[in-house]
């Protein structure tokens, strides 16, 4: 092929993986750092910094007129790293396992793959994320209710972010910012809202109650000690053993707990950590055992609660969810602090964002990320602008009281004109 005219679609192993289309010439976005790679990318399976790397998924468009080659994993179990290196004039792709290989586009193959799934209509939703991060307050929620109605905005969920809970693994106690979770679900419902929280379900502190009384539920490495999961909020952190009995029973009560509080919209965060390489109890391999995992809290929470992923395996979860990240975190920033496109920037979820589109709709309905819309936040007429065009599950962010004039009539309209759960054309 031509160099100058042929491109490279490579999909990133999880929602926070840089994925894009590149020209061949152009190497794609590596991680800075190993602890990177291990919370960001396929942690078990570096990507060359001269090649692509397609988790599961690359496609190649000659560009001069020959039809694109789709080359993909068969199956959600089963998605091997699919490589393109250039020598000279020819695409060179190689993979460590099976693979399909078709002509056409990547929202016919999608479509295939997903076996006809249709995910349903998103509900609206503010969050309490991106202004107050983990040091969010009972009394922040509180604030921020009353003003979602008094300036009648379109939500349907108010969704309790990180910060809730007493330690990541401790999902059952509080934090000292919180007073009673039942009693703000409560609140949330009975001012007309449906109630929604952020869990991370099986990633571990390693200075939890849950972590110093059960080590033994961890999943462990070739040496016997629990797997780390990459640096996020420092480090020391573990993977829970689904596959582990008392581990199962013990996600079943806390996510049977949430239920019988009123929350029917949960977002489930770090949930690659559930298949990351390692030694289980039941000895299943990695896919199987995180397919089971998300399985697990699906049964638990019912069929009609609302369930959002993120930091999640995307070929691997291909069925499994009502929307998904397909990007990294945004930002009040546009530009990630190091560099490094999976870490938070508008930048970097921007590019994902886009370059996913096609997945809307067939896989799931596609989440790009909260609307930040307040005057501190850099570029956010640009934000806007792709959350209108890309988003499929639409929520602010915002601390209401912050919005202008612009941000609140810009929050209005996009969590009013919310399109339809099928394909972005």
């Amino acid at each position: 092929m031509d160099p100058e005219v042929a491109r490279v679609y490579e999909e990133g192993w999880q929602s926070w993986s840089p994925t894009s289309t590149y020209p061949v010439t152009q190497p794609p976005p590596r991680p800075a750092t190993k602890w990177r790679r291990r919370g960001n990318y396929r942690p078990e399976i570096a990507a060359p910094a001269g090649a692509f790397q397609g988790e599961g998924l690359l496609a190649v468009d000659p560009g001069d007129g020959r039809p694109q080659r789709v080359f993909a994993a068969p199956d959600p179990l089963t998605v091997p790293s699919i490589r393109a290196t250039l020598a000279a004039d020819r695409l060179v792709i190689a993979a460590n396992g099976p693979v399909t290989a078709r002509t056409g586009g990547l929202g016919e193959w999608a479509g295939d793959f997903a076996g006809g799934y249709r995910p349903r209509t998103p509900p609206t939703a503010w969050c309490s994320w991106y202004h107050y991060f983990e040091r969010v307050t009972e009394a922040d929620i509180v604030e921020n209710l009353a003003a979602i109605r008094k300036h009648a905005l379109p939500v349907e969920v108010v969704q309790v972010d990180a910060g809730w809970q007493a330690a990541v693994g401790d999902w059952l106690a509080l934090s000292n910012r919180f007073a009673s979770l039942s009693g703000l679900a409560a609140r949330i419902r009975d001012a007309g809202f449906r109630a929604g929280i952020w869990i991370a379900p099986f990633w571990v502190d390693g200075g939890s109650e849950l972590f110093r009384d059960h080590p033994e539920w961890m999943i462990t490495d070739s040496g016997g000690q629990p797997v780390s999961t990459g640096e996020h909020w420092g480090s020391g952190y573990a993977a829970l053993d689904t596959t582990r009995p008392e581990a199962a029973d013990h996600l079943r009560r806390v996510f049977g707990t949430l239920v019988d509080m009123g929350f029917d919209y949960f977002k489930i965060d770090f949930i690659y950590t559930a298949a990351l390489a390692g030694t289980r109890h039941s000895g299943a391999p990695p896919l199987v055992a995180y397919r089971d995992a998300i399985g697990l809290v699906r049964e638990a929470i019912g069929p009609d609660a609302y369930l959002l992923g993120c930091g999640a395996p995307i070929l691997p979860s291909v069925g499994l969810f009502d929307a998904m990240r397909v990007s990294g975190d945004t930002d009040p920033r546009y530009e990630p602090g190091d560099g490094d496109l999976s870490q938070p920037s508008q930048r970097g979820a921007t590019l994902s964002t886009v370059a996913r589109s096609w997945q809307h709709g067939r896989f799931w309905v596609n989440d790009p990320d909260c609307l930040l819309a307040r005057p501190s936040v850099e570029r956010r007429e640009e934000w806007a602008g792709v959350v209108e065009r890309y988003g499929g599950l639409r929520a602010s962010s915002d601390r209401v009281a912050e919005l202008d004039d612009w941000g609140l009539s810009t929050t209005r309209r996009l969590l009013t004109e919310v399109p339809p759960p099928t394909p972005f054309p």
